[in-house]
């Protein structure tokens, strides 16, 4: 792997933000989708059973920024911090998932744990490569604690519908998925 220079790495990070922060308030992340080469691949780990992985642009766009974000509006991702490795070219980002949503006691409903997103740079302000991270049990936890108290908001309750009628496009057996791209 070929090392990148640091400006350009905090310069790619800073674009990142900015389009994420833009794509938060309109409520559509697809336009994140030019911010990756076109053969790029991004994946996440479901938990013990199911993983995802959006191969290519256009996959990137209609599953992983469409299809797997329905369901999470008025949620924001803040970034609370990057590691940025110019020999490698990757960048970590650590992130919290907030919601809109308030709990009783006025907080807003946050999964404890840490979350995150690895990358890899591609050159040309582009990502080749992401995966994120999040602990599975504290987020399913929250949205249990949500559904019980009856305050988890329409769309993500049709999400969940949509997911237990069975997989969706992306979604694949933990060891079968296009185990190359992991």
């Amino acid at each position: 792997m070929t090392g990148f220079a640091r400006d350009e790495l905090d310069e790619m990070v800073r674009r990142w933000l900015i389009e994420n922060q833009r794509c938060e308030e309109k409520g559509d992340w697809t336009p994140l989708a030019e911010m990756y080469t076109e053969d790029a691949t991004y994946g996440w780990n479901y938990g013990p059973t199911q993983e995802f992985m959006a191969v290519g642009r256009d996959e990137i766009r209609a599953l992983a920024l469409g299809q797997e974000m329905q369901g999470l509006d008025g949620w924001t991702y803040p970034y609370q911090e990057f590691v940025i490795d110019d020999r490698q070219g990757t960048v970590i980002g650590f992130w919290k998932q907030v919601s809109e949503v308030k709990r009783p006691d006025g907080r807003h409903y946050s999964p404890e744990g840490i979350g995150g997103s690895w990358f890899r740079y591609g050159g040309d302000f582009q990502w080749s490569w992401q995966r994120d991270f999040f602990d599975f049990g504290n987020v399913s936890h929250m949205f249990m604690e949500m559904i019980t108290g009856k305050v988890l908001p329409k769309g993500m309750q049709e999400r969940i519908e949509r997911s237990v009628a069975g997989p969706l496009p992306g979604w694949y057996p933990v060891g079968e998925s296009p185990a190359s791209l992991w």
